[in-house]
């Protein structure tokens, strides 16, 4: 690789996940061609990327200068101003034939050693890649928001991605300071999802048939995992907290748990008459404005205090403290 000033990474979608990508790419210290797949995002990408680079820049996530920042961003809506890029990040809408046309259209604008790369969050690789000319440079990226301040970040092959760079770009994921996750077999929904769709058809099952309020539900998984997740996953937890216990829950509480195929009728209700959470006030809980905006503002500094949480545990916390023991 050469000086990150001179390498190009190409991000194609300015919702809000692509432009906090975009965000993460400029304070790593690439140049970032940004193509609006939307007249929109012209409008209200610049921004919402310089907020985030100022907001980052406060919190101590970086101290380099917003506006020479900003002057690695090129933002177009030309798919061949991709031709230079090396790393390229499809953030478009959550729907097969909007991505794999955009992908096509990235596909005949890059090199051909270029990284294809799309940001889903449960779309098999393999049906996005099936249509591309070179399906063994694509892979699935998924990444959480801010892109900046989590450690989070899955790196999915499909049938037909090449291992090796699969794991090239798992070693650059790490040097940008994130702790990834390498699927080497597709599947949908990927780690995170599966596990969260587990806990959430969980949580409904138990709110359906009258066990826990919502309001109870939220409690007990706030103050709970909510503790302990920041620091580790369930199989070091139940490590640090003794093992044979969990396999004797694990025997009696497996045959009870939900496997209901869909969600319930009131859901489906909720979500059929609009209802989006805060930004409408109407979710499953009820907002008024002033709600909603402390809510979201609550939200927006817990993602910083947590960062700087998890910054302080790493994946790596063992070999750190072992290795400074060893050195005395």
């Amino acid at each position: 690789m050469t000086n990150k000033d001179s390498q190009e990474i190409g991000v194609i979608g300015l919702g809000y996940m692509g432009c906090s990508i975009a965000s993460a790419f400029l304070m790593w210290g690439y140049k970032v061609i940004a193509v609006a797949s939307l007249d929109s995002d012209l409008e209200t990408a610049p921004e919402r990327i310089r907020t985030a680079l100022q907001e980052a820049n406060k919190q101590g996530i970086h101290h380099l200068d917003v506006d020479v920042l900003l002057s690695k961003l090129i933002l177009t809506t030309n798919f061949q101003d991709l031709n230079a890029c090396f790393l390229i990040s499809e953030n478009v809408v959550e729907q097969v034939n909007i991505k794999q046309q955009v992908l096509a259209r990235i596909e005949s604008s890059v090199a051909k050693q270029a990284i294809i790369t799309t940001n889903t969050s449960g779309i098999p690789i393999s049906i996005l890649q099936s249509q591309l000319k070179h399906p063994e440079r694509f892979l699935g990226m998924h990444w959480a928001e801010p892109a900046f301040t989590t450690p989070f970040l899955e790196i999915i092959c499909g049938a037909n991605t090449k291992q090796e760079i699969a794991e090239s770009l798992y070693a650059l994921a790490t040097s940008w300071g994130k702790e990834p996750v390498l699927l080497r077999k597709d599947i949908r929904g990927f780690v995170t999802n599966r596990l969260m769709y587990a806990l959430y058809r969980e949580a409904l099952y138990l709110v359906d048939q009258g066990y826990a309020s919502m309001s109870d539900i939220d409690s007990a998984c706030k103050n709970d995992a909510g503790h302990w997740m920041t620091f580790c996953g369930p199989f070091r937890y139940m490590d640090l907290t003794g093992l044979q216990a969990y396999y004797h829950v694990m025997k009696d509480l497996f045959p009870t748990l939900s496997t209901q195929p869909d969600p319930p009728i009131w859901v489906d209700a909720l979500a059929e008459n609009g209802a989006n959470g805060v930004s409408n006030g109407r979710g499953f809980y009820d907002y008024n404005s002033d709600e909603a905006a402390v809510w979201q503002q609550a939200f927006k500094e817990f993602k910083y205090d947590i960062y700087n949480l998890s910054v302080k545990y790493p994946a790596d916390l063992v070999e750190q403290r072992l290795k400074k023991i060893n050195q005395k």
